[in-house]
């Protein structure tokens, strides 16, 4: 199954058994045999060795033994060439910029995370993510140029074609800005853009919670609150690139304003801005807190409710409970909607732990039809708040490695990694 972004061109059907059979060996852990290759896509060995062999010159995978134990010699396995060139995946959030570089076997060389105002606007935040990503490649030793492919996440309603964002609630100044042409501007190579939930729920099911799962959404719990759905093995974009804008879903008709412009949606009642506006007013009304210490009272964050929460503070136990039930509310509806097998609850908020999420899954069960709930799992993040990071690696993997399988071709330009020792 291929989950990666990139579409096949129509004139290209000739090829989707050679991208099938990358896929699989990319996603089978300890690689794979011809054999097995052969069994599971149902081709006979001949076809499968034209497919291998173009897939070996293109030096996208390469043979190696197999590492599992048994008697006898170890047979010949199939696997991605991890020198094949290098990637990298920038998640940039609502108060953070995360970018991980990768070799082609999906391995994490170096990542880094700093803070960022995404308010401050395109030029600004962009220049901070470029900045940071030139010094990882500078600790490597690598050129500038080196890159195949860029993987971004932003925080706001996605624009395919276009690149852009559109009217992103909490992105000021963002909006129709060309972000995908700017940074394939600046860095000379392929740069894909999606929403940072949609990556969240790729990195997800590629490396952590969900693996092998057909039908997931994740839920992006931060400064605000979005979702990526995968839906049959597929990403879910809707018509636009917009879709999982979950955090505007109206909760309470006569609910806080939120950063859109209308009342009562989610994002007002349980983003990480929400629990934090929560506990000032709490503080601001003489309740008993220990949020009170914290001076002067706008600056206590949804960090600080979840720490106060864990030492045992009803007041932030409360707020993260009533924002927990806000979330499964609207959780229930996509599950009643979409029937997945898990959700994933991920962003800075959702590493609260339980305190957050049995909310969640009691509102969830309460709320769902007994049909789709029956064999749902609700989980928080493997990956942490790295998933949309990782997420947007693995993405430009899988539009690296299928544009190189289709030109079978390899550009001096680029040079090749050295095998590490």
């Amino acid at each position: 199954m291929s989950v990666y972004f990139h579409s096949i061109p129509a004139h290209n059907v000739r090829y989707i058994n050679k991208h099938a059979a990358l896929d699989l060996i990319r996603f089978t852990p300890g690689g794979i045999s011809r054999a097995e290759l052969a069994e599971r896509m149902n081709l006979t060995r001949a076809a499968v060795t034209s497919i291998v062999s173009d897939l070996i010159e293109a030096d996208i995978i390469r043979e190696a033994e197999s590492r599992v134990g048994g008697s006898g010699r170890p047979p010949v396995i199939l696997e991605i060439n991890p020198g094949r060139g290098w990637v990298a995946g920038i998640d940039l959030g609502a108060s953070h910029v995360s970018v991980v570089l990768s070799n082609f076997s999906a391995h994490v060389i170096q990542e880094q995370e700093m803070p960022l105002d995404i308010a401050a606007g395109p030029e600004t935040c962009l220049g901070q993510a470029n900045q940071l990503l030139e010094d990882l490649l500078n600790r490597q030793g690598l050129p500038k140029n080196c890159l195949l492919t860029i993987g971004m996440g932003v925080p706001g309603p996605i624009m395919s074609e276009a690149g852009t964002v559109i009217a992103p609630p909490i992105m000021p100044g963002w909006s129709e800005f060309p972000i995908r042409d700017t940074m394939e501007e600046y860095w000379k190579c392929p740069v894909s853009l999606n929403n940072d939930a949609e990556l969240g729920a790729l990195g997800e099911w590629a490396y952590g919670a969900a693996r092998g799962e057909q039908n997931l959404v994740f839920v992006k719990v931060g400064t605000g609150v979005g979702a990526g759905l995968l839906l049959d093995g597929k990403i879910y974009h809707g018509a636009t690139g917009a879709a999982g804008e979950i955090g505007h879903l109206t909760i309470d008709d006569n609910g806080p304003l939120c950063t859109c412009g209308n009342r009562g949606c989610l994002e007002a009642l349980a983003g990480g801005r929400a629990i934090a506006l929560q506990a000032q007013e709490a503080v601001q009304k003489g309740k008993r807190t220990q949020l009170a210490d914290i001076k002067p009272v706008e600056r206590i964050t949804a960090k600080d409710v979840a720490l106060a929460a864990r030492r045992g503070d009803l007041i932030a136990q409360q707020i993260l409970a009533r924002a927990g039930s806000y979330l499964g509310i609207a959780i229930a509806g996509l599950v009643n909607l979409f029937n997945p097998q898990m959700v994933v609850v991920g962003g800075g908020v959702a590493q609260i732990g339980d305190l957050f999420l049995e909310p969640v899954r009691e509102t969830v069960r309460r709320r769902s039809l007994p049909a789709s709930v029956s064999a749902l799992r609700i989980t928080t993040a493997l990956l942490g708040r790295r998933a949309p990071a990782l997420g947007a690696a693995a993405q430009a993997l899988g539009i690296a490695m299928h544009t190189l399988a289709e030109e079978k071709a390899f550009s001096s330009e680029i040079p090749l990694m050295q095998e590490e020792v």
